[in-house]
């Protein structure tokens, strides 16, 4: 049986099929469509839109449009899915795209097993944009509207090349999230238990970030994560006759720097007095401290503190 005499099979003349596009991806809105079909004026070559090229996709999306009794496109935002979950935002965009529809359909025959609650009768069915033609149209016309989308937002936001990967969970696309963070267009809620590895991983960013921080301030460094059995230094720099040891502090809130008590202060000693001994100098010895604080939402950074000698220990002899 042909997708078309699927439909033809239901005996139901103005049913409208629904599909959704985009509810895996980390980023972007997610896109729903409904669709009443001509019986009058058929479409060739309808199918699950998975199944079909991006080419062929896209010669059939002003067909449909043309084609088609009524079409409508409904979205739900990237604030919707991460307010409600996934779940119930695809419900919320199937909902527009049916509301939106200039002829209101006697039914709807909608992708999947779950009901939306769409304000007119339902039925159910599984793999439904490969078994019939309203629905398979639908898919279309959803997953064309969301490309068209992330390729508007591969403008705005260049540096994640939403137009190569949409929006999905590839390797390269965790391979910008690394590099540049979370934008506004991503949903928090598909990323937690990636943030959760990021603030986990927080104090050796926080060190990166200290030691960019100081070489843009004409700091020369000499060494980072120097460690003896007395004690460590998380960075060790040299500037205007001075070689600083400098403590590292990472956090989210609050002032990170006051984890910096009497105890960790004299491993810092300890250790910076082994350094002297093996790397003789007349650069005189400060003890500084760097806070580095990140945005707890998205792990961004959010501002760097510089203080210079920090426990007031500045020329002491060691």
């Amino acid at each position: 049986m042909t997708l078309w005499e699927y439909d033809l099979s239901l005996g139901i003349p103005g049913f409208c099929g629904v599909d959704e596009a985009g509810r895996g991806p980390l980023a972007g809105d997610v896109y729903a469509a409904a669709v009443i079909l001509d019986p009058d004026n058929p479409i060739d070559g309808l199918n699950d839109s998975k199944k079909l090229t991006e080419k062929r996709r896209e010669a059939l999306f002003p067909v449909i449009q043309e084609k088609a009794l009524a079409w409508s496109v409904g979205v739900a935002t990237v604030d919707e899915i991460d307010t409600y979950n996934i779940l119930q935002a695809t419900f919320l965009a199937m909902r527009r795209a049916v509301e939106g529809l200039r002829v209101k359909p006697v039914m709807a025959l909608v992708d999947g097993n779950r009901s939306p609650g769409l304000p007119v009768p339902t039925r159910l069915l599984v793999k439904g944009d490969g078994t019939s033609a309203s629905v398979a149209a639908a898919s279309i016309l959803a997953k064309v509207s969301r490309d068209h989308y992330m390729m508007k937002l591969a403008e705005q936001y260049p540096q994640y090349r939403f137009d190569q990967h949409k929006g999905y969970g590839t390797k390269l696309h965790y391979e910008l999230l690394d590099q540049y963070g979370i934008s506004p267009v991503h949903r928090r809620s598909f990323l937690k238990k990636y943030l959760q590895q990021q603030l986990q991983t927080t104090g050796g960013r926080g060190e990166a970030i200290a030691s960019q921080y100081l070489v843009g301030q004409g700091c020369t460094i000499l060494t980072g994560g120097y460690h003896t059995p007395l004690g460590e230094v998380d960075l060790i720099a040299r500037k205007d006759g001075f070689v600083i040891f400098a403590e590292v502090k990472t956090g989210t809130a609050g002032c990170p720097g006051d984890r910096v008590d009497d105890r960790k202060q004299l491993r810092l000693l300890r250790a910076a007095s082994q350094w002297l001994e093996e790397h003789p100098t007349l650069l005189q010895p400060r003890f500084d401290v760097i806070e580095v604080l990140l945005d707890p939402r998205t792990g961004d950074l959010d501002s760097v503190h510089w203080m210079q000698d920090a426990f007031g220990l500045e020329g002491r002899k060691l």
